[in-house]
């Protein structure tokens, strides 16, 4: 049996502020605005995508899980300059996972995990399919396997 998703991209204006910022401001907050050198390295997390060399990419950290739990986490991201919020529709994978190690993660309704795997990116329908089918999960969370970067949160559809 499938289970019907929704991949769910950081909003676009979350982000507006920084690209306003000076380098030494950025700085302060310990993010920094470069240049991308190579393709893919560096996946934006709000249009879903992987920069183009000689795109403006923003690291900043994120809180990505700011749950009052155990798993409450932030971590490094990448946003594109000229990003927009990736429109995806249900049960749709962008092309950025296809190529990459992956973390899943499954969180019950209690924002605790209770399910986690490393998979290669093409496999990442069937193991988003099997955390699901685990009745207690909630929620999901795409990583970066090597890096740890967080991608994503995924619900049911």
């Amino acid at each position: 049996m499938n289970i019907d998703f929704q991949i769910e991209a950081l909003e676009k204006q979350k982000f507006s502020k920084y690209f306003k910022m000076t380098g030494s401001e950025l700085g302060k907050i310990g993010a920094y605005l470069f240049s991308a050198d190579q393709n893919p390295y560096y996946p934006c997390r709000v249009s879903l995508s992987d920069a183009a060399p000689g795109e403006s990419v923003l690291a900043l950290s994120y809180e990505h899980h700011p749950k009052a739990s155990p798993y409450r986490s932030s971590g490094p991201i990448f946003v594109r300059e000229n990003a927009e919020s990736a429109g995806l529709q249900p049960n749709e994978i962008p092309e950025m996972f296809r190529h990459r190690l992956l973390s899943i993660r499954g969180y019950s309704s209690q924002n605790i995990m209770i399910e986690a795997d490393v998979i290669a990116g093409t496999a990442l329908e069937n193991a988003m399919n099997q955390q699901f089918l685990n009745s207690e999960v909630d929620y999901l969370h795409i990583h970066n396997a090597g890096p740890g970067c967080f991608n994503c949160v995924v619900r049911k559809a």
